[in-house]
């Protein structure tokens, strides 16, 4: 277990970076409230990558980077969702709004995988969004764009979901896991070669206080999930044992949302009210570093990130050899 004296702080400023990404050339990008992107350079220098059109209001939750330098943004709003596309140079255009001719709800996640293909996932259709944080709630689901293929308009591929948080395609490519954080369960689907899943198997389901959020892959054959409320990191080993990295909770705390939860009372309070002595609700975790052995964490109740050291060896995410977007314009830049 990693000792959280070994935990360190990354930037400052930062406003609800729940995502965090990690590349080979040391800059990492993070969701920002404020409606982009914080990017935060290898000498620790800070800078915000914005929409132009500043009548957007878009709250970012899940990002994934583009080979040119764009950054796809999954948007969290109050009633509207979707993903947008950020430019460098500030231009915010939709990327995709619907699906099967709706709108789409409040939306969390956005992966680009090795092949091309956007997954974005969908928690809830229940609005307000806490309405879904209910064990017998099920009305998540992912949506696939794929570019690969002649047919790119946007499909529900998986639903039924007990609020669909990150969603990540295996290193090989042959599956796609799912986090159903209220459920309580890491799942995966077989990929079919046009993007259709199938044969839903439990990967991993979490007891007392652990509801899983952000995911990632190491070298062994590991997956690395992260909990809100409890704090907690937990590897999956390849045969199934799980293992806590990291805990930073309160036991009184954890009690009281254990008790709301298994209710069905769970609400905003239970989320937006950190009991720890150093995490604030961390949410999504990265591996990058020279090595891939430090880990990113990014969190839903902090202005910075953090990270460790690992003995584990991260894989490579699909973006982990793009550059990022480039700081065309020095405007919002921050410094550290």
């Amino acid at each position: 277990m990693i000792d959280l004296d070994n935990v360190e702080k990354i930037g400052s400023g930062l406003n609800r970076p729940e995502c965090v990404l990690a590349t080979s050339n040391g800059r990492l990008f993070t969701a920002d409230w404020r409606g982009g992107v914080g990017v935060t350079e290898k000498d620790g220098s800070q800078w915000y990558l914005l929409p132009n059109d500043k009548t957007l209001n878009l709250k970012p939750n899940g990002i994934c980077l583009l080979p040119d330098g764009a950054v796809l943004i999954a948007h969290l709003g109050d009633t509207d969702g979707g993903v947008y596309r950020i430019d460098q140079d500030g231009t915010t255009t939709p990327f995709c709004l619907e699906v099967d001719g709706k709108p789409l709800p409040p939306s969390n996640y956005v992966h680009l995988d090795d092949k091309g293909r956007v997954w974005i996932t969908v928690s809830t259709r229940k609005m307000p969004r806490s309405e879904g944080y209910k064990p017998d709630v099920k009305d998540g689901f992912v949506v696939l764009v794929d570019s690969s293929t002649d047919n790119t308009k946007a499909r529900i591929v998986a639903d039924n979901l007990g609020y669909t948080n990150e969603c990540l395609v295996s290193p090989d490519g042959s599956k796609l896991y799912v986090n159903e954080t209220f459920a309580r369960k890491l799942v995966s689907f077989d990929i079919a070669n046009n993007g259709d899943l199938s044969n839903k198997t439990i990967v991993a389901e979490f007891g007392l206080g652990t509801f899983p959020d952000g995911m990632t892959f190491d070298t062994e054959g590991g997956i690395w999930i992260t909990s809100i409320v409890s704090n907690r990191v937990i590897r999956i080993a390849p045969d199934g044992s799980q293992a806590v990295m990291i805990e930073d909770c309160n036991n009184e705390h954890l009690e009281w949302v254990e008790a709301a939860f298994l209710a069905g009372e769970m609400g905003r309070p239970h989320l937006d009210n950190a009991q720890s002595k150093k995490l604030k609700n961390i949410s999504s975790l990265a591996f990058g570093g020279p090595d891939l052995k430090t880990g990113y964490l990014g969190c839903l109740l902090d202005q910075s990130i953090y990270s460790f050291s690992s003995s584990y060896t991260g894989h490579a995410p699909a973006h982990w050899n793009f550059e990022g977007p480039k700081n065309t314009t020095f405007k919002n830049e921050i410094m550290s």
